[in-house]
């Protein structure tokens, strides 16, 4: 039998029952779109993920006062959340530590803001000049915190714009405005640029003080929160980060590293963790859609099942005049993967629709790669292979005869 007749045929049987026909695609169409949209939800949350730390900084190396427990972290036990680092661990890594570009120590809490009957509740930086450099953070307007101001403690604050937002307004020149901090006044000399990012984390809804300003007036002790190191490129940050941790366990008389009451980490630790996280996410989301995918690989089966049934007499006629099992089951087979590749090329195009939708809309980053396009057209493919497989191979093997007789 040619392969032309056998399309023909083909195209004959499914559009003998263009209902059934139809609601068995749907079924693929459902289960390939929801992986295309499950999957771009994922891989657009990988991919925030990764443009939110690298926005934190440039080849970032992180030290905190006590143990920080988790994945990524060098130090893995010692005082909890004592504090334990001060201005002179700071000076000592800028003074000592090669390969390094910048330092810039933090204190940082979270504290109520008020201005002109507005309120809000920020994560209030104390820091640095050296601070942008670490964390690469431009101006928007006015000027950042300076030496001079860290020198004399002076009141001034720096906004990010969801804070100057949500006290000030967008409409309003914040700079030159007065706010107050935990009831202590401050001016405002400067607006940072947009980095992006929500929630409590984000590094547009923040103010940044002058370090000595913060101890001074918030914290009331000489403490640091967290030491900024930037290191001069990617491939100087684990042997910066090695020698800051010995010299702080120097520094702070401590023989045993399984003391240490800091802990350290480098931004690779940070994206490392984080984007396995995001993956496992994706992979999980995609396993949920997948669900789906067999309910309409089921629904293909049950479908050939029904018309190898409805053709028997058909088959054991085919059978009679000469037609091979062979013949019999590639036609069986390739009904049912038409019906998936049909099914996969509309549930691509719609899942890539919804994906868009979703982006444009603002719901949540979505990303739909060539891959995850490839993967659920291949997985449709399969779908039509697998599930298609015993019915074409139960109608390949009915007896001609017993065909001929059934009613």
């Amino acid at each position: 039998m040619k392969l032309s007749d056998i399309f023909e045929e083909t195209k004959t049987a499914l559009s003998s029952n263009k209902a059934r026909s139809g609601l068995t695609v749907l079924g693929i169409i459902i289960g390939i779109s929801s992986v295309i949209v499950m999957l771009s939800i994922g891989q657009g949350a990988q991919s925030s993920i990764e443009s939110n730390i690298a926005s934190i900084g440039s080849n970032l190396i992180t030290v905190s006062s006590g143990v920080q427990r988790g994945p990524g972290t060098m130090v893995s036990s010692g005082r909890g959340s004592a504090k334990s680092l001060k201005l002179t661990d700071a000076e000592a890594v800028a003074s000592q530590i090669e390969n390094i570009l910048a330092v810039a120590p933090e204190v940082s809490g979270r504290y109520q803001v008020s201005a002109k009957g507005q309120n809000t509740n920020t994560q209030i930086i104390g820091t640095t000049s050296s601070y942008t450099i670490v964390k690469s953070i431009a101006m928007a307007s006015g000027d950042f915190i300076s030496d001079q101001n860290f020198q004399s403690s002076s009141r001034v604050a720096v906004l990010g714009p969801t804070t100057r937002d949500d006290i000030f307004g967008e409409e309003v020149d914040a700079v030159g405005q007065i706010l107050k901090i935990n009831k202590i006044e401050f001016k405002v000399i400067g607006i940072t640029e947009a980095k992006g990012g929500s929630g409590m984390g984000s590094q547009d809804d923040r103010i940044y003080i002058p370090l000595s300003t913060a101890q001074k007036y918030l914290t009331g002790n000489e403490y640091l929160t967290t030491i900024n190191t930037s290191a001069i490129n990617a491939n100087a940050l684990d042997i910066v980060q090695e020698d800051i941790t010995n010299l702080l366990l120097d520094l702070h008389k401590i023989s045993d590293p399984a003391n240490a009451d800091f802990s350290i980490m480098n931004q690779a630790d940070i994206a490392s963790t984080a984007t396995s996280v995001a993956k496992t996410f994706t992979l999980l989301l995609g396993a949920v859609a997948s669900i789906s995918l067999l309910v309409g690989g089921i629904g293909i089966m049950n479908m050939m099942l029904t018309t190898v049934t409805e053709r028997t007499k058909e088959i054991g006629l085919r059978k009679a005049i000469g037609a091979r099992r062979r013949d019999i089951s590639i036609e069986f087979l390739i009904e049912a993967v038409s019906l998936t590749f049909i099914g996969g090329l509309l549930g691509i195009f719609i899942g890539y629709i919804v994906s868009y939708g979703v982006n444009y809309f603002g719901w949540t980053t979505t990303t739909v790669t060539f891959s995850s396009i490839i993967l659920a057209f291949g997985v449709s493919a399969a779908i039509g292979i697998i599930f298609g497989y015993y019915p074409a191979v139960r109608a390949s093997k009915l007896n001609p005869i017993e065909a001929l007789r059934y009613e």
